[in-house]
């Protein structure tokens, strides 16, 4: 398909989801919807003014209702939604929720929807529980996050990232991710934004290497349309996009791998394994990171680093994607 055909084909897509429970539900068409709509919402937060800020979910309630620890995802959609005018509510969960005397998933969202929530965004441990909620409840589910499955909007902000350094690199306004290469480097087994990632990155194009020790790759991974490697040379020797996934150190209790320290000399993603990648690959990294683990402070910190642009543009997308389910139509 051309440029053209591509850019018509995409103005023509209409939103018709109610919710966004992951990647795998999506066409190629609506996550580019999605990515075509983000910069809208990046000029509003580089406004010079004091106002960073459109009313365009003015009068809404969107409900934050997060079951593990986030910093970075719950504090971008909190800012996405303020950001669109929307009226917010953080819901803690645990020892200081109703949880604790037995109450259901689907009872606290059914008193949550008695104040009229709009929008309700939940991570939770356990894989589907979003999926559950949205089969019974009138408001729109965002997932951002559950347990080991999906993290859609971490794929899409992604994405976007990608596709904007490989515009600006280019210098080409309309490049797409078709044959891009991405790597995605280290805990793959247990993963979900590694998940994500796959899905979002294939049905964009692009070609995904997953490099990682043998003992944190999912068995038959490649179905998902990606090529496996143990080594990490082999895998950014000639790639576009270096992806770092956090190293769950929790999994070095289990004996998923011998040593930090074996770790670290064979993907940490560093000046050594860098020395014969050109310098204008890009590394990026969900976080947080854990500093000079799976990734050395002097790239976290570097040129090559995209971190702190994906957290940027993880607002934006979280805006698009909120801005889409209430506006279109969806009820």
């Amino acid at each position: 398909m051309t440029k053209a055909a591509k850019k018509a084909n995409s103005e023509t897509v209409q939103w018709t989801k109610k919710h966004l429970l992951g990647i795998e539900g999506l066409t190629r068409a609506e996550i580019e919807l999605i990515l075509d709509t983000a910069p809208h919402f990046i000029e509003v937060s580089e406004r010079s003014s004091r106002i960073k800020k459109v009313p365009l979910l003015q009068g809404r309630l969107v409900v934050n209702w997060f079951h593990e620890p986030s910093t970075r995802t719950r504090t971008s959609f909190e800012l996405a939604a303020k950001r669109l005018t929307a009226d917010t509510l953080n819901m803690v969960s645990g020892g200081d929720s109703s949880e604790v005397k037995g109450e259901t998933l689907h009872d606290t969202l059914a008193n949550i929807e008695a104040m009229h929530s709009d929008i309700v965004v939940i991570r939770h441990s356990q894989a589907g529980a979003p999926h559950i909620l949205a089969q019974r409840h009138r408001s729109h589910i965002i997932n951002a996050g559950d347990g080991r499955h999906e993290h859609p909007t971490q794929a899409l902000l992604d994405a976007y990232t990608i596709r904007d350094h490989i515009r600006e690199h280019r210098n080409d306004p309309e490049a797409t991710l078709d044959g891009v290469k991405v790597v995605l480097v280290g805990d793959i087994e247990h993963s979900r934004v590694a998940r994500s990632n796959i899905l979002c990155l294939n049905k964009l194009g692009a070609q995904v290497t997953l490099c990682g020790p043998k003992t944190l790759m999912p068995m038959g991974v490649e179905r998902m349309g990606a090529t496996v490697t143990h080594n990490l040379h082999d895998a950014i020797a000639d790639t576009d996009i270096i992806y770092s996934l956090r190293m769950q150190l929790e999994r070095q209790q289990a004996g998923l791998f011998p040593s930090l320290g074996e770790y670290i000399r064979l993907f940490r993603i560093d000046e050594r394994s860098l020395a014969h990648v050109p310098g204008h690959i890009p590394v990026l990294h969900p976080g947080p990171i854990n500093r000079d683990i799976e990734l050395a402070s002097t790239i976290a910190d570097g040129p090559r680093s995209l971190v702190l642009k994906q957290v940027t543009n993880g607002v934006a997308i979280r805006m698009a994607v909120m801005h889409l389910l209430a506006n279109s139509g969806t009820e």
